[in-house]
């Protein structure tokens, strides 16, 4: 999706675009998602296929095969340059956090494994 019509992506989008490293079907990446995740995100199937059609328009995946009603995808270099960029983004979330939120000061306030 063009960056300026995404800041960023929702969790739903990043895992979705994680389990097309490798080709998937429709089925396939919301039981990888939902792997991905450990159990976290759970994607339906109207969810799934709008976002599939969004990401396709934007050159963000494409179709590799089609076999009967199931359509296969993978990630293009462009999807995979808009997971870096994501990638990035929340490491810095995290860096600027640390100093709030990181493992000392959860000891200073008593909170077990950090937030």
């Amino acid at each position: 999706m063009a960056r300026e019509q995404f800041q960023s992506l929702s969790e739903q989008m990043y895992y979705i675009l994680l389990a097309l490293w490798d080709v998937q079907c429709g089925a396939d990446i919301s039981r990888r998602v939902d792997q991905l995740s450990q159990g976290r995100i759970r994607i339906g199937p109207g969810t799934l296929y709008t976002l599939l059609g969004r990401f396709q328009e934007q050159e963000m995946i494409r179709e590799t095969q089609s076999a009967g009603r199931k359509r296969y995808y993978v990630i293009t270099e462009k999807g995979k340059r808009m997971m870096y960029t994501e990638y990035v983004r929340l490491q810095t979330l995290i860096q600027d956090g640390a100093p709030y939120l990181g493992a000392e000061k959860a000891k200073e306030t008593g909170i077990k494994g950090g937030l």
